[in-house]
């Protein structure tokens, strides 16, 4: 470990290969695993959990305590995986009593200036262009992609595999495996590239094509879309996820793009 003009509070626990630049101040009750380097005038505050072969960019402050007037000093979290990269600027905040940690998983990468908020989870090989702003207890499944300046709403859960827009502003939940644009936001297709690209089958793409076609392109209410689909579309890991999603989703699902509203409106 490389000290350089660096303050580190005694208690904290930090491997012997962890390199630290300049300037950069780590509190008590920090954990940082082997092989992560941080850059200068990185900032990492109590209760941050930093795993292995992370890469923390100049100006990055972990685990402040939330923006959120609830809060009133309970002991909380910042969990962060292997292998995430965290660039210039970023601010992870910790938990609150809600969930008490906000949970960033292995092999994401967070941009310039992106913002996730207390009790956030994000999970694995997510991510987040610059300016993000992700708002409290936001859920990110697995590899996501984030584009720039998006906005996401608070409660909100982003699907697996999804891909958001750049400067989307995301007030909904969005199902796994789609593109997601317009404003407002809405469906705007399967992301088939992505999944192309981390090995989905052409039959896999299709039975996903197929779901979303009842869903976001009939006439059907979410109820009626769901039950339709499962009488009529055979079982897989992929329909069965997205079923799930919308059942399980509390704040309700972006809707589908209406090519015929869009004129009227024009």
């Amino acid at each position: 470990m490389k000290q350089s003009l660096v303050s580190i509070h005694p208690e904290a626990k930090i491997a012997s290969n962890v390199v630290i630049g300049p300037f950069t101040t780590i509190e008590r009750n920090v954990i940082i695993g082997e092989g992560t380097r941080i850059g200068s005038n990185v900032t990492i505050l109590e209760g941050s959990r930093i795993g292995k072969g992370c890469n923390i960019f100049p100006g990055a402050v972990i685990g402040a305590i939330p923006q959120d007037l609830k809060f009133v000093g309970e002991e909380t979290t910042v969990v962060i995986g292997n292998n995430t990269t965290i660039r210039e600027c970023v601010t992870v905040n910790r938990g609150t009593k809600s969930k008490g940690s906000t949970i960033i998983g292995n092999n994401s990468l967070l941009m310039a200036y992106v913002h996730i908020a207390h009790d956030c989870i994000i999970g694995d090989h997510v991510i987040m262009a610059n300016g993000v702003q992700i708002a409290g207890e936001v859920t990110i499944d697995d590899w996501a992609i984030i584009s720039g300046l998006c906005a996401i709403h608070q409660f909100v859960r982003i699907g697996a595999h999804v891909m958001l827009s750049g400067g989307s502003m995301v007030p909904k939940d969005v199902p796994p495996f789609i593109k997601a644009a317009r404003d407002p936001l809405s469906y705007a297709g399967v992301n088939s590239i992505g999944l192309r690209r981390r090995n989905f089958s052409n039959e896999q793409i299709c039975e996903i094509q197929n779901c979303y076609r009842v869903l976001f392109q009939s006439n059907f209410n979410n109820s009626e879309a769901l039950a339709r689909i499962e009488a009529e579309l055979p079982a897989s890991k992929e329909r069965d996820e997205i079923i799930l999603f919308v059942k399980n989703s509390d704040r309700g699902i972006i809707k589908g793009y209406n090519r015929i509203s869009e004129h009227k409106e024009e």
